[in-house]
């Protein structure tokens, strides 16, 4: 898809240091299919702002006052279940990328990521993808790994799920939209949109990466 034809992506900045909103701001704003409707620099404003500008992703920092970045995302994702979480962060510790994953991120991106790869990660998400940091992703694999006997209930979850459902929950877990979910299994995308629906109702999760971590966990789909 070049860039003419995308979609234009309209984008919340939160982050406690004003340089660096106002670097991303500048970064952001030359590019011709996003669109920056606002900058916050703590979570409480974050949710608000979230609520008034209706944006499609959210690049959310993890250390903030008043609120940080990790129940500002729980907040928004239970919240405006349609917006995406796209963490932007210096932090690579184990506890902070397992926490923002489970709050509901969508992805994992570190601050010194190259600019290419930073839209990248933002165009990625907002086609459903689950764009981990290449820094990052051994932290998540290990926790999948150290599961072990906590994974039963999740094998027990999928195994309620029809054939056609694992195999959805399957491709969606790989990464894929539901447009390419649609595209491979030749279905229209509004039945792949209800089949992720009643996925999500199954599983009891919210949305595609607490979904696609069930599926992990339950060795449904392999990293």
């Amino acid at each position: 898809m070049n860039e003419e034809s995308r979609r234009t992506i309209r984008l919340l900045i939160c982050d406690d240091q004003a340089i660096v909103c106002e670097g991303l701001r500048a970064i952001l704003e030359g590019v011709r299919d996003i669109e920056v409707v606002g900058v916050v620099t703590n979570g409480v404003d974050a949710i608000e702002l979230t609520r008034t500008t209706q944006p499609d992703l959210v690049l959310m920092d993890l250390k903030m006052p008043r609120m940080n970045g990790i129940q500002a995302t729980r907040a928004i994702c239970e919240q405006f279940p349609d917006v995406r979480i796209l963490v932007l962060t210096t932090y690579a510790d184990d506890e902070w990328v397992i926490d923002a994953i489970r709050a509901g991120a969508a992805g994992y991106v570190l601050k010194d990521t190259p600019q290419e790869d930073l839209l990248k990660a933002i165009r990625e998400t907002m086609k459903g993808w689950s764009h981990i940091d290449p820094q990052v992703a051994p932290k998540l694999l290990k926790h999948v790994a150290e599961q072990g006997d906590r994974a039963l209930p999740d094998r027990k979850v999928i195994s309620g799920l029809s054939e056609r459902e694992r195999e959805v929950l399957g491709l969606l877990a790989s990464g894929m939209s539901n447009a390419e979910i649609a595209q491979r299994l030749f279905l229209s995308d509004g039945t792949v949109k209800n089949y992720v629906s009643i996925i999500f109702s199954k599983l009891g999760v919210a949305e595609r990466t607490q979904a696609a971590l069930v599926a992990i966990r339950a060795g449904l789909v392999k990293l």
